[in-house]
């Protein structure tokens, strides 16, 4: 497989902003400005959304490599010489989860978005309770300040299913997460009730894949897909403080045809609205 690893992290696995993306940000807005452009008017020139691009100038998201070209495009070829030479210094920058940030980068571009999960609940679908119910069993311990840091990050990034209506959400999630009771009774009812709430928009599909499937195609792990707007397909994955960005044609052709596999193996929506009532109706 091609993949981007990295595994630097902070304490408690929350990606550090560095110097270096903070640079980036700060010199992508100074020649933005010098060319005379708002980011209402760059974004469209770049092919990326307005908030993509102003969280980037903030420094708070890893820039696609194709980035400084597209600046190049609508800025010239000394802003994409610029751009190019202060995006090689982020690419393995200590204390900086790369692999974290372009992945969030890619989930906000996104047309279609798929996950399968068998170790947690997907993070876009995770309720307050169910974060907090993680990191106070991380090890090592986090502190309160990073455990709120967490919280907001993750709720933040949940804005997406409401911003973006015209992509296509779908998960694949085991039930035995569901039976785990991860944090108690009352954030188990959380779970469930963001799930048939999320599950409930137009452009989200959620699937539960039963206890018992002999048929099962998921024995290899979680795994994302991600269609971006040229309809090129990245794969995701995460280990333990780790992870890949999977961009081999062949090897991401392996993971549509498992997901592929996994919907059908896994209940439908509406068997799956069913289980969710009746796992509520029991707790």
């Amino acid at each position: 497989m091609t993949a981007d690893h990295e595994s630097d992290t902070v304490a408690g696995g929350e990606p550090e902003l560095s110097d270096g993306l903070r640079t980036f940000g700060a010199a992508l807005k100074a020649l933005r400005e010098a060319g005379g452009l708002t980011q209402e008017e760059f974004a469209p020139r770049v092919r990326y959304s307005v908030a993509y691009v102003a969280k980037i100038e903030q420094g708070k998201r890893f820039p696609p490599e194709n980035l400084p070209s597209r600046a190049g495009e609508a800025l010239g070829p000394v802003a994409e010489k610029v751009l190019t030479a202060t995006a090689k210094s982020l690419r393995r920058k200590a204390g900086l989860a790369s692999w974290f940030l372009q992945w969030a980068g890619i989930e906000e571009e996104a047309i279609t978005l798929y996950a399968y999960e068998c170790r947690g609940i997907p993070g876009l679908l995770q309720p307050d309770g169910y974060i907090r119910a993680i990191f106070d069993r991380r090890l090592p311990p986090v502190t309160e300040e990073q455990l709120e840091r967490e919280v907001a990050a993750r709720l933040d990034r949940q804005q997406l299913l409401a911003q973006r209506p015209n992509t296509a959400f779908s998960f694949i999630i085991e039930q035995a997460l569901l039976e785990r009771y991860l944090g108690g009774t009352e954030v188990t009812r959380q779970v469930i009730d963001q799930l048939l709430n999320v599950g409930g928009q137009r452009n989200v599909e959620i699937q539960v894949m039963p206890l018992r499937q002999e048929d099962h195609t998921g024995i290899d792990g979680q795994m994302y897909l991600a269609e971006r707007p040229g309809h090129q397909w990245i794969g995701y994955i995460e280990g333990q403080r780790s992870s890949s960005l999977i961009t081999a044609p062949d090897d991401v052709s392996m993971l549509l045809q498992r997901y592929g596999k996994l919907r059908s193996q896994a209940l439908d929506c509406r068997a799956t609205v069913s289980l969710l009532e009746q796992m509520r109706g029991a707790l």
